[in-house]
């Protein structure tokens, strides 16, 4: 009766610790992984070469050299809104008649996509101020505005190459003389008080934060 007893509980102990066995060795479920969002900036800082034509200078088709810089406040993925400041006084070419430079400050909104990869595009729309100054353009001062596109290329997290261009429009009288030959703006020589066409472009370095 003992001996049927003993065998009885050594069958029924290793019944008992099986499970248990088999159990310990099936691995947990690994936690999901989660994809790392993406880094979000609210803002950008632009400045680099610019270019501007100058069609509001008469005898001028070389255009002239300077600065170009923009801040953006961006909300959400796709919309910003832009100031953008140029400031151009070098001639292109030395045969630009007088010493003519062009100032502007532009603001407006912008809408932007990644479009492949590290490569984003832009497309932008400004309106503001321009001067003119070291010619006879009347006034110095003039309501402007325009459209442009540009890209930029993804350095790193916060850095960024871009390339940009847009078309301003300004309106300035401006003399049929060129600088300097004492001729002036009068009702028989003529003036040019008709809209101006200018193009820009920009190449420089974006700072995200």
């Amino acid at each position: 009766m003992k001996r049927k007893f003993l065998i009885a509980i050594l069958a029924v102990v290793p019944a008992v610790f099986m499970p248990l066995a088999a159990t310990s060795q099936i691995a947990p479920d690994r936690a999901p992984r989660t994809e790392q969002a993406e880094p979000s900036y609210k803002y950008e800082v632009f400045a680099g070469y610019g270019y501007t034509s100058l069609n509001q200078v008469n005898q001028s088709r070389n255009g002239l050299q300077g600065v170009n810089v923009s801040v953006t406040r961006d909300w959400g993925k796709y919309f910003g809104l832009t100031a953008d400041g140029g400031v151009y006084k070098y001639a292109y070419n030395a045969t630009n008649p007088g010493n003519p430079s062009v100032d502007m400050v532009l603001l407006g909104p912008v809408l932007h996509a990644n479009l492949f990869r590290h490569l984003d595009g832009f497309v932008h729309v400004l309106l503001g101020g321009e001067h003119t100054g070291g010619e006879n353009a009347t006034p110095k001062l003039s309501f402007a505005g325009g459209a442009g596109i540009g890209m930029d290329y993804e350095l790193s997290p916060h850095f960024a190459l871009r390339a940009l261009g847009d078309d301003i429009a300004s309106s300035f009288v401006a003399p049929v003389y060129p600088s300097g030959s004492g001729a002036s703006c009068t009702t028989t020589s003529g003036c040019s008080p008709h809209q101006h066409r200018n193009s820009r472009a920009a190449f420089g370095l974006v700072y995200k934060f």
